[in-house]
């Protein structure tokens, strides 16, 4: 039996860039990738996570109260806060008046994400759009992601899901079913650079998106870029072979590497490893994206968009 509840950090309506149309972009907590680029830190763990933002906090000690496990305290008039004891309650965050502290992550069934979902079908009709699952991995909660999927369908609901690929194939299948477009992420192309990069195999993530392609589903190709990380030639040159082997490739997407996910590392008390790059500027992602489109023709199977 389906799990009909599952651990998400967020739900984005009138998003514009997760799919066709205007669609609600449900985000599931928890991801096996460790990718060095992620802006969505507070996804990586099933479990919540508490972020402090400090530059927020105004040391009005409502916190301290809420508090059971003696996290927060005055030293001095100044807030601290001792990480080490929070069990993530989310207690304090409820009753901050400046959102100095942010719980990421909460249990939700299928029903009230889909009664949610649902508040702007009439947009979704109009536009095209529908509902797309993101992460984190959405894979990682496969029952609780199936049945979403299956509740959306029900309903009339286009579904995306974003994501990374990597999980069994027999996981792959059973989402397909009621999937109807995937953002599958191609983060590197090389074994071993994607072993460092992401922390898992891309064999497992290769297999899946052909997988995808002989159910004949459609597929947008999103490959992040990172200046100095992976933009060098071959990187480049294999997205233009995988992108021209795919029968269904609606487009490819260059994801250009940005910094607003930084502020979050800290936030939840976790290193950032690119700590200081810059984000990629237009004409550097423009420059990419006139690469690949070159390599696509160069190749001369057919055309395909890139941007």
């Amino acid at each position: 039996m389906l799990k009909k509840e599952g651990t998400i950090f967020d739900i984005q309506r009138f998003s514009v860039h997760d799919g066709p149309g205007i669609r609600t972009t449900v985000f599931l907590k928890g991801c096996p990738l460790k990718c060095l680029w992620c802006h969505n830190p507070e996804s990586h763990g099933i479990s919540p996570d508490l972020a402090y933002y400090e530059s927020k906090c105004a040391s009005c000690g409502a916190c301290i109260n809420a508090c059971d496990n003696g996290c927060h305290k005055m030293i001095d008039g100044v807030h601290s806060f001792d990480r080490t004891s929070c069990t993530a309650c989310g207690k304090c965050a409820t009753v901050c008046p400046f959102s100095a502290l942010e719980l990421f992550g909460r249990r939700e069934s299928v029903e009230s994400v889909i009664a949610e979902v649902l508040r702007d079908n009439d947009f979704y009709k109009n536009s095209g759009g529908g509902v797309t699952v993101s992460g984190g991995e959405p894979l990682m909660q496969p029952d609780f992601l199936i049945a979403l999927l299956k509740a959306a369908k029900e309903r009339g609901l286009h579904t995306c899901i974003e994501t990374s690929g990597f999980a069994s194939e027999s996981v792959i299948r059973d989402v397909a079913e009621y999937t109807d477009m995937f953002l599958f992420d191609l983060k590197a192309t090389d074994e071993d650079k994607h072993r460092e990069l992401t922390g898992v195999p891309l064999e497992p993530i290769k297999r899946n998106l052909y997988v995808l392609d002989s159910l004949g589903k459609s597929i947008v190709l999103r490959c992040p870029l990172i200046p100095d990380i992976n933009t060098d030639d071959e990187h480049i040159s294999n997205i233009a072979s995988i992108a021209s082997s795919l029968e269904n490739i609606l487009e490819v997407n260059v994801m250009a590497y940005h910094t607003l996910g930084n502020s979050k590392y800290s936030a939840i008390g976790k290193e950032n490893k690119l700590d200081g790059k810059k984000s990629m500027d237009k004409s550097e992602k423009e420059m990419y994206i006139a690469s690949i489109s070159k390599a696509i023709s160069e190749i001369g199977k057919r055309d395909i968009k890139v941007c």
